[in-house]
């Protein structure tokens, strides 16, 4: 991909339209209602400077007005290190890039599909369903055809090895960090160019988000200042019943049985039943089994059918309780509950089950309650992942359509909140407390938040971390 977009774009017969504009593609049904309106948008982002995020974006705002059947049309352009895709109705994409072949499907989702695959790029192909194959020979410059598709292969001779990123503009180039309010500041061309770093990385050290805890494994607590003695074991719930207890002799127990006397109409009533012999010590006979009662023997009460009580399904972390018999995270200096100070030398962190580690609100009033892993996004509950329940949906939508199908995953692990972009084509930001500033987190990977981090998802939703819980 050259500074002007991909390189050599190959048409695919068919019978839609293909438009390359200032590095940007697109591909539609030409039958639509709002094939203007799309390349308005497409003409629009490349006038103004726009990439692939850009156009997304642009596009996103008209599908999101239509109503009934999802219009079919399929867009991609060049971000910064990698593409960014956008999908509908029965399009088809299919992108190749450091992490292997990606495609997405206009039908997998109820409104559009979008992703921000990373580079390098060797390969992007959009197409509607009907779309042919790709002439040798044949090549789209620039400008609007009849097609069903576009075939960019970035690895044949006369083209460039890999997608790079696009030639900086002033409009669209966001500085390494972000300011607080939701449109990028514009660089002012008298001020020095800024030394070249990704826009996901990690914000200079003068500014950077304080670092999580360090201790978050059982190694890193403090060693317990001895050893503690064994608890005696307890029964984790009384039987239903037990007998009323005898009284015993104070000369100590006795050297033999002790015969205890039984009413003759209770041994008539067993012998009647089949069970003979001389009456016996029901001591020596577990009450579980059979109990002799004046109306004849009954039996012990059946276990209640169906499966068994799973155990405690709250994940088992390792913790320190206060004085109050709170459980805490043991890196924390003050119980979360209560509030009183946790002295670490005096206590001994054991495994017990996680208790909710807060909420997350969000600018519309909706509380998740971080007691499990959530996927935030505009179209979450078709998700895989929210199928095997793995994961609790979050459904975040924006007028802008800013916001992804598959967004962001909130993923708890031990006592941390983790966030991790899904490759979102307008990106996850943070904001740490304290800080003024907005910094965008590196798609697919975890990162851990502290509580008052506020989270701006896309470009108009956002979110705060709170740690407050209640028993």
């Amino acid at each position: 991909m050259t500074d002007e977009g991909f390189g050599v774009v190959r048409p695919l017969p068919g019978n839609g339209l293909v438009a390359h504009v200032g590095g940007l593609l697109l591909v539609c049904d030409a039958a639509e209602a709002v094939v203007e309106d799309l390349l308005g948008a497409l003409r629009e982002t490349a006038a103004s400077g726009g990439d692939g995020r850009a156009l997304a974006r642009r596009v996103a705002q008209v599908l999101a007005v239509m109503m009934g059947e999802p219009v079919s049309c399929a867009v991609a352009g060049p971000v910064t290190g990698g593409v960014a895709v956008l999908v509908s109705g029965p399009a088809f994409a299919s992108v190749t890039g450091s992490g292997g072949e990606v495609q997405l499907a206009g039908r997998d989702a109820l409104t559009w599909s979008d992703r921000l695959v990373p580079g390098p790029v060797t390969r992007v192909e959009l197409r509607l369903p009907e779309a042919g194959e790709a002439h040798p020979l044949a090549r789209l410059d620039g400008g609007v055809i009849v097609g069903g598709g576009v075939w960019c292969d970035l690895t044949e001779a006369g083209g460039p090895s890999a997608v790079q990123r696009p030639a900086p503009r002033a409009e669209t180039a966001p500085p390494a960090v972000r300011p607080s309010a939701p449109q990028a500041e514009a660089v002012s061309p008298a001020e020095p160019p800024a030394p070249a770093r990704p826009e996901w990385s990690a914000p200079p050290v003068d500014s950077a988000p304080p670092a999580p805890y360090p201790m978050s494994s059982p190694e890193h607590y403090p060693p317990a200042p001895g050893p503690l003695p064994a608890p005696e074991p307890q029964l984790s719930a009384p039987p239903a019943w037990q007998p009323d207890p005898m009284p015993v002799p104070p000369q100590g127990p006795p050297s033999g049985p002790v015969p205890v006397a039984v009413p003759q109409e209770e041994v008539e009533t067993a012998r009647a039943s089949g069970i003979g012999g001389d009456p016996v010590d029901a001591r020596d006979q577990p009450f579980e089994y059979e109990l002799l009662t004046p109306d004849g023997p009954q039996a012990a009460p059946e276990p209640p059918s169906g499966p068994e009580p799973q155990p405690e399904s709250r994940p088992l972390v390792y913790g320190v309780d206060c004085k109050n018999d709170h459980f805490n995270d043991p890196r924390v200096p003050y119980c979360a509950v209560c509030g009183i100070a946790l002295v670490q030398r005096t206590l001994v962190p054991y495994k017990g089950p996680r208790p909710p580690l807060g909420v997350l609100l969000l600018d519309d009033g909706m509380t998740l309650r971080l007691d499990t892993d959530y996927l935030v996004g505009r179209d979450p509950e078709r998700a895989p992942e929210v199928a095997d329940g793995s994961v609790r949906p979050a459904k975040v939508t924006s007028p802008d359509g800013s916001v992804s199908r598959r967004h962001l995953r909130v993923a708890l692990d031990g006592w941390d909140v983790n966030l991790v972009d899904l490759g979102s084509v307008n990106g996850t930001q943070i904001q740490p407390p304290g800080d003024p500033n907005f910094y965008d987190i590196p798609p697919n990977e975890a990162v851990a938040i502290l509580p008052g981090t506020t989270v701006r998802i896309g470009v108009s939703r956002t979110m705060r971390y709170e740690s407050h819980r209640n028993r």
